[in-house]
């Protein structure tokens, strides 16, 4: 899955360089906190969105991943909410504009996920002249850029989607105002049917919730990593029977409260680093206290850009299977040579407030090893359905009930006195939700199980007390007596699910934060097809000589078709390296990866050097995903593996298997194929954020002889773009030194598709048309 917010803002691209998702926290930043909190209302009733309210006006709205326009409303004014201005004439104060996508997207092998974003109160036309400009011809697709034709086409009445399709940041329109209040209100929801398909599914069950984790069967693993650790184990100030100092420094002895307490260690890497939270249920009854609000780094430095070295070191039996035990906590291979003799994983962890470290063995079968996939409990996620949502008789939000489910039994409550005449539950709740930061961050775990506002057929059970005697328009039947049919037409001129008969009559749907579904599923990195296609360029850029043996550049086409059919190739092997080697650990090692991995295999077409046989260093030639060439570098890779038979014996692996010829690749990015000792992961080339030059191409051909090796045509000049922070990992690549200064091999056809992938993977907005033209 490849997701973002709904606002890229420039400042979300560079940040504090220990924010492990700078653009999450740049737009978590818009939530005002004061109105629109998830997943409940000022007037207690369920609100299963947020609100945003960016720094600009002009901020676009952006699709948050690809997707299938379900209905839109494009609005030419705002309207009016009832309330009147001094002059007596009523406020145009909310807008009607609104989209809903649907998505359908992978985040593992068979396990497709669809699930919707809605954007509400969208700018109406008219204001949004003064802060954009339409082209005189506006695109009939959405773009990154610039609105299509059909989100300027205004009509009150609500538009099916008939089948448009919508990319991943392409502008939907600018944010407007709901009852004078600016912002964009902003949701993300599943279907019944969508939840249990995903969640629930066989051999995949999610433990969603769940305060006694076991450990799962599925393979099913992504972003960090989490470890349920017993009460009985002992941390250590070093392994048992282990004296190798350089990667086990000394640490602390300890225990936990009693054996019955529970410690819950969360890891993860960043920029090169080992990082750490821990949780103690000291009952082990699922009341969790956060140890270590600020992450604690393993005293190994650059941990996991060492990791390569550590596994030759630790697991020589086996050091593939050994790199798997150190990053994910077990064994995702489908057969694994270690077995429980020679397994042993010793981690540091934290076990108390202090951030003191000791020493475990988490290949024990009493750890059980948990990753995000799993939407670990302790984490902070928790359904909330009929058994146990916090509401009273009507329907709305209990105080106490709400306070309760948050577990907070310290925050300040607000109370406010029962017989101050300005009392009422509305405010007590308002209070709580709203002036406790912590609360909050409590309820943007909560999945809810309920009805939408903007289906019509809820209207009578929403908003019923608002009539009854006591209710706020009961209260004022005798001077307002059509005030409850008036407020409930100006709402239902905000609603749409009617006119959606697959979402309509009034049924449940299961609710997220919607920020912190992006947020939670931007640590998958899992790519569907479609998504690994569109990293292809459409416009491919060759590099040759011609028969003058001048460098030039011959141009060519892959058509969408062609692009997907490669993509379905290799997506379901190339994603476990991508996850393996911690490239899909971000969207820039991705971008960084695929710049150079889809230019060497031809644009996923060979796994092998062309003409590799009749080289002279044959039959050593290049194969896999990147290629690996030459003996010894084959005997690296055997050894690395397991494999003991000599390299002749498994080289023909890498062209043949694709699980192979993209495990060799991973293994070549985090190594440069050099000794232990001087091994180089090109990750550290991948994290460092890439700044993009103009630059001019000469002598580009668009119809260029391969046989005659001459243009037909006269050579043509472009604009391009050039990246020193990429070509340092081309070089890397390209001769495994990121430093090297001379000649290497395709350096701009590689850029091209890197190009193209930065613009499909990332949050970045790359002002170069050719990398956003491969689409469906």
């Amino acid at each position: 899955m490849i997701i973002s917010p709904p606002f890229l803002p420039q400042s979300g691209l560079t940040g504090d360089a220990a924010d492990t998702d700078t653009m999450m926290t740049a737009v978590e930043a818009f939530e005002p906190g004061y109105h629109g909190v998830y997943p409940v209302a000022f007037d207690r009733r369920w609100h299963c969105g947020v609100h945003l309210i960016p720094d600009t006006l002009n901020e676009p709205v952006r699709a948050i991943a690809d997707g299938e326009v379900v209905a839109y409303r494009v609005s030419q004014n705002p309207i009016s909410d009832g309330h009147t201005d001094d002059n007596g004439q009523e406020v145009q104060n909310t807008n009607t504009g609104f989209v809903l996508l649907r998505h359908v997207t992978d985040t593992g092998d068979g396990r497709t996920i669809t699930f919707y974003s809605l954007y509400m109160n969208l700018l109406d036309l008219t204001a949004q002249k003064q802060l954009y400009t339409p082209p005189a011809n506006p695109p009939q697709n959405t773009s990154p850029t610039g609105l299509a034709a059909w989100l300027l086409e205004a009509g009150d009445a609500v538009k099916p989607g008939n089948g448009k399709k919508v990319y991943r940041k392409d502008m939907l329109g600018l944010w407007g105002q709901s009852q004078g209040l600016r912002h964009l209100h902003f949701e993300v929801f599943m279907t019944e049917e969508d939840f249990t398909a995903w969640f629930e599914q066989s051999g995949h069950t999610v433990q969603l919730g769940e305060k006694n984790p076991v450990q799962p069967t599925s393979k099913d693993w992504w972003g960090h990593a989490y470890y349920v650790i017993p009460g009985s184990v002992e941390f250590l100030d070093s392994p048992t029977g282990v004296t190798d100092t350089a990667h086990f420094p000394a640490l602390s002895r300890g225990k936990l409260p009693n054996n019955s307490s529970k410690l819950y260690v969360e890891v993860y890497f960043h920029k090169g680093q080992r990082l750490m939270r821990a949780w103690l249920d000291e009952n082990g009854d699922g009341n969790c206290v956060l140890l270590t609000p600020n992450p604690v780094k393993d005293k190994s430095d650059d941990y996991e850009y060492n990791l390569y070295a550590r596994a030759m070191k630790l697991y020589p039996a086996c050091p593939s299977d050994g790199y798997e035990m150190l990053r994910f906590g077990r064994i995702l291979a489908d057969s694994p040579t270690l077995t429980v003799q020679n397994n042993a994983t010793w981690i540091a962890v934290p076990f108390d407030a202090s951030g003191a470290q000791g020493y475990v063995d988490i290949s024990k079968t009493s750890v059980v090893k948990l990753s995000d996939a799993d939407f670990p409990f302790f984490t902070g996620w928790k359904k909330i359905d009929n058994e146990n949502a916090p509401l009273d008789a009507n329907g709305l939000f209990s105080y106490y009930k709400l306070r309760q489910l948050v577990g907070d039994a310290t925050a300040t409550a607000y109370e406010i006195p029962q017989g101050d005449p300005q009392f009422s539950l509305d405010n007590q709740l308002t209070y709580y939700v709203q002036r406790n930061d912590s609360v909050r961050d409590g309820l943007s775990g909560f999945v809810c199980h309920t009805q939408s506002e903007w289906d019509p057929a809820n209207n009578d059970q929403r908003y019923q007390d608002l009539n009854l005697p006591d209710g706020y328009f009961g209260k004022c039947k005798d001077t307002d007596p059509d005030g409850y049919e008036r407020f409930i037409g100006f709402v239902k001129k905000l609603q749409f699910m009617d006119d959606v008969p697959s979402l309509a009559g009034g049924k449940k749907f299961w609710f997220f934060h919607p920020l912190a579904f992006i947020r939670h599923f931007r640590r998958c990195g899992w790519m569907n097809s479609r998504e690994l296609a569109q990293c292809i360029p459409r416009k491919i850029i060759d590099e040759t000589k011609d028969s003058s043996h001048h460098k030039i550049f011959p141009t060519g086409a892959i058509p969408w078709a062609k692009a997907l059919h490669r993509a379905q190739t290799f997506a379901s092997h190339l994603n476990p390296t991508l996850r393996k080697y911690g490239i899909s650990h971000s969207a820039l090692r991705m971008s960084f990866f695929l710049g150079n991995a889809i230019q060497e295999t031809i644009y996923l077409s060979a796994t092998a050097e062309v003409g590799g046989a009749h080289t002279s260093y044959a039959p050593w030639y290049g194969r896999g995903v990147i290629q690996l060439t030459f003996e010894p570098n084959y005997t690296k890779y055997g050894a690395y593996r397991g494999w003991r038979a000599a390299a002749a014996t498994f080289r023909d692996q890498l062209e043949v298997d694709l699980d192979v010829a993209c495990d060799s690749a991973g293994f070549y990015w985090v190594t440069c194929a050099k000794e232990v000792h001087a091994a180089h992961s090109i990750n550290i080339e991948a994290d460092v954020f890439p700044v993009l030059t103009r630059a001019t191409l000469g002598n580009v051909c668009n119809s260029y002889d391969y046989h005659t090796k001459s243009c037909r045509s006269s050579p043509q000049t472009i604009d391009f773009l050039e990246s020193v922070q990429f070509e340092k990992s081309a070089r890397a690549v390209n001769t495994g030194n990121p430093n090297s200064t001379g000649p290497m091999n395709g350096l701009v056809p590689r850029t091209n598709v890197f190009l193209s992938a930065l613009a499909k993977l990332t949050d970045f907005i790359v002002d170069y048309e050719s990398a956003y033209a491969q689409k469906e």
